[in-house]
């Protein structure tokens, strides 16, 4: 009996071949669940913390994408920010990912800065005013520049970005994008 690619389990495998291409990996129930959609944020998911690094591309592809969709959670957004994949390996599991991953009936939130410009994840901005930062003694500095920031997937007023090694949540309403 082999364990599962992603969870390493000890139970029944289902051999899941990943679209577009044919790459084939060996899940449990629950990880070719999540792989094919049906996924539902939780610890649970902190395995994917080893099955990124493995050297089987079909490993890497299944975990990528589900960190991908588990990106709104601080701890798999930092993980895809850590991990290195080959590039043809990278292409053919974006290729995988599509409309499909995003579950029906969700609406796509918009995030602009001060200036109406339409902001995407990786984005570089720069603060427009000094911020206090909450819960510490740090002042974030107006003009600093704030590289690969992330949307917040459900507040289109709110972006996270790293400031001074800390990441912090910044209003769009004080940061302009920068070319």
């Amino acid at each position: 009996m082999t364990a599962c690619a992603l969870c390493a389990t000890n139970t029944s495998l289902t051999d899941v071949t990943l679209a577009p291409g044919d790459d084939v990996v060996g899940l449990c129930d629950v990880c070719a669940a999540a792989v094919a959609g049906d996924l539902t944020p939780g610890p649970r998911w902190r395995c994917l913390d080893d099955a990124i690094w493995s050297e089987a591309a079909g490993t890497q592809i299944a975990a990528w994408r589900l960190l991908k969709a588990l990106q709104a959670e601080a701890w798999a957004a930092e993980l895809l920010d850590m991990v290195y994949l080959d590039p043809e390996i990278l292409a053919r599991a974006e290729a995988g990912v599509g409309a499909a991953s995003a579950p029906e009936g969700t609406i796509e939130v918009e995030h602009r800065d001060s200036n109406g410009v339409r902001l995407a994840s990786g984005d570089t901005v720069t603060l427009i005013k000094d911020l206090p930062v909450k819960g510490t003694s740090i002042v974030a500095k107006r003009g600093t520049a704030v590289r690969g920031i992330r949307l917040v997937p459900d507040n289109a007023a709110q972006i996270e970005g790293r400031v001074n090694g800390q990441q912090i949540v910044i209003l769009c309403q004080f940061v302009k994008k920068s070319d």
